[in-house]
């Protein structure tokens, strides 16, 4: 991965959204729910007062609104602060 998150960000990559299909009719992505959960591809060092908790393939689940969206070779990714995530899904 060629994009390292700074001080107390991690970048995500999001769960696939779930195709809906309503009476035959297929919902565009547009209309989507925003997955909400996803596995963390890269995650800062930390800071001073925050120290890093989440690390590389933790399965997480965060805010429907929280992090940027980025697009990097092709590929959608999320970048959030480890405060914008609402827990880590234990195996």
């Amino acid at each position: 991965m060629n994009i390292k998150p700074l001080a107390d960000r991690v970048l995500i990559l999001p769960s696939p959204a779930e195709e809906v299909t309503v009476a035959g009719i297929i919902i565009p992505d547009s209309a989507k729910e925003k997955p909400l959960k996803g596995v963390v591809v890269a995650a800062g060092q930390g800071t001073k007062d925050e120290e890093m908790i989440l690390k590389k393939d933790d399965e997480v689940i965060f805010g429907k609104y929280a992090g940027t969206e980025i697009e990097f070779e092709g590929e959608k990714y999320l970048i959030m602060r480890q405060s914008d995530v609402l827990a880590v899904v234990c195996k």
